[in-house]
């Protein structure tokens, strides 16, 4: 018995023992685990990260009397968008005068205001107007007018003398119709002469229109427009008086007159054709240029003359002014 109790009372004391362990570890882990668990909590790691955080801290406000940061950024927007701005408009700009410059180039001279007269040496001509037409007539070119009849008054159609250019009162005639013996007198006296009075007379001449100019520079400018009974009679006067190897009248003071191989094709109206001379060298005091146009039922002649030489261009537009009237 003494035996069994010795037992019970060791077996008791060990598992007192053992109970009073597992006491204190739990107690032990009890107070460790706060310890444990308040690591991750410690908030070490902003200490660790103190530098990059810069980047992302809100920027503080600034005070009201400093500017703001991003202030260069937008003075310089604005100064790179008003280059950009400038060199746009000076792109443009450029574009706008190349592309004038080019259309003015391409164009005529007559056809860009205020260049149509300059110191080439062209006249200031008035601005050109057709007579009208009686009511229902046709035009001297229309498909229906075989005879090529200029119906608008031959008094309106005559070349008007340019700016700055004295008139010649002799050539008005009488109610703006020139006599005969006045246009003969223009050549040179002679057999020729006589045969073209002759010739006009038998061609069945209805009028003759005139006017005459003496310019500053003394060019002395006549213009005559024929009209006959149909376009077939002018065109055989013509091909007879208007030659390509020399004119058939020599005008009164000139000699040696040759078809004028310079003059330019394009310087007459379609519908119109031409013949015109120069005075061959040497001359008298005195150049004479002539030009004939044959215009349906219109014979003209124009004559220019003038001490020394007579010169090219206003002849020259001087026949185109009135090939276009008569077109």
């Amino acid at each position: 018995m003494t035996e069994q109790t010795e037992q019970t009372e060791q077996t008791e004391q060990t598992e007192q023992t053992e109970q009073t362990e597992q006491t204190e570890q739990t107690e032990q882990t009890e107070q460790t685990e706060p310890t444990v668990q308040t690591e991750p909590t410690v908030q070490t790691e902003p200490t660790v990260q103190s530098e990059p955080q810069a980047v992302v801290v809100p920027p503080q406000p600034s005070a009201p009397d400093e500017d703001p940061a991003p202030a260069p950024a937008r003075k310089n927007r604005r100064v790179l968008n008003a280059a950009l701005r400038w060199t746009a408009a000076v792109v443009v700009f450029a574009a706008a005068g190349a592309g004038t410059a080019y259309g003015i180039q391409s164009m005529k001279r007559t056809d860009v205001p205020g260049l149509a007269t300059q110191s080439d040496g062209r006249w200031d001509y008035p601005t050109l107007v057709r007579p009208p037409l009686p009511s229902g007539s046709p035009g001297p070119f229309a498909e229906d007018n075989t005879a090529g009849a200029h119906y608008a008054d031959l008094r309106e159609l005559v070349l008007p003398a340019p700016r700055g250019a004295v008139q010649d009162e002799k050539l008005r005639g009488k109610d703006g119709w020139l006599a005969t013996k006045d246009f003969l007198a223009e050549f040179a006296p002679g057999s020729a002469r006589d045969d073209l009075r002759q010739e006009i007379v038998d061609d069945g001449l209805r009028h003759i229109a005139a006017r005459g100019w003496t310019t500053p520079d003394g060019t002395r400018t006549r213009v005559y427009l024929l009209q006959f009974g149909t376009a077939e009679v002018v065109d055989q006067l013509f091909s007879q008086e208007a030659p390509i190897d020399g004119p058939r009248q020599q005008v009164r003071g000139a000699d040696g007159s040759v078809f004028d191989t310079d003059f330019p094709a394009e310087a007459h109206d379609h519908n119109v054709n031409y013949s015109v001379y120069l005075e061959e060298r040497p001359h008298g005091a005195e150049q004479t240029r002539q030009g004939y146009l044959s215009a349906g039922d219109v014979l003209a002649v124009i004559l220019q003359s003038r001490k020394g030489a007579a010169k090219a261009v206003p002849f020259r537009q001087t026949v185109a002014l009135q090939s276009e009237l008569l077109g």
